[in-house]
């Protein structure tokens, strides 16, 4: 069943709006992955780059976690979902990877998020981001990963276009 991709209110709240955008992000990367088999997904733009659609999925999962779970919801000592020691760039690794593991992981990080959003009082809510030292804002975190779903969105359209030849949405 192909992905139902949800518009961001024309008139909404700023929660509201940035819940849609998010949202409309999460459902373009899965689109951007649909019908592809694991070679497929795994298929790098270039040899001596480790960007692929599976690898995309598996830093998103990484990021929806540390923001989310890691950051705003305070669980700092959970491990990354890829690497134990903390290594971002292992979610590029996708030798031994599959579609299936790197969606439901993905998928089940999302829930999170959404949880742990849904239950802040505000966007005003804080935490400390242990990467950066600083203090951030649940609104800060909201507004990081729609410009990071954006930006891996440009890559995954020029990847998917360059497994074959879809391009578009």
């Amino acid at each position: 069943m192909p992905t139902a991709r949800p518009e961001p209110p024309l008139t909404g709240g700023e929660r509201e709006t940035l819940r849609g955008f998010l949202d409309y992000h999460r459902a373009t990367l899965a689109m951007k992955c649909e019908g592809l088999t694991d070679e497929e997904l795994s298929r790098r733009s270039v040899p001596s780059s480790a960007l692929s659609l599976l690898g995309l999925v598996r830093h998103m999962a990484e990021v929806e976690r540390t923001w989310f779970r890691r950051t705003i919801a305070g669980e700092s000592d959970l491990p990354l979902v890829w690497s134990a020691d903390g290594d971002f760039q292992a979610a590029f690794e996708t030798a031994a990877a599959t579609g299936a593991e790197a969606f439901a992981a993905w998928q089940e990080e999302v829930a999170h998020a959404r949880r742990i959003e849904a239950a802040a009082p505000s966007l005003d809510v804080t935490a400390h981001q242990p990467r950066w030292n600083e203090t951030v804002s649940l609104r800060l975190v909201m507004h990081h990963l729609v410009h990071e779903y954006a930006r891996h969105n440009g890559h995954a359209d020029l990847l998917r276009e360059g497994v074959d030849g879809v391009t578009g949405a």
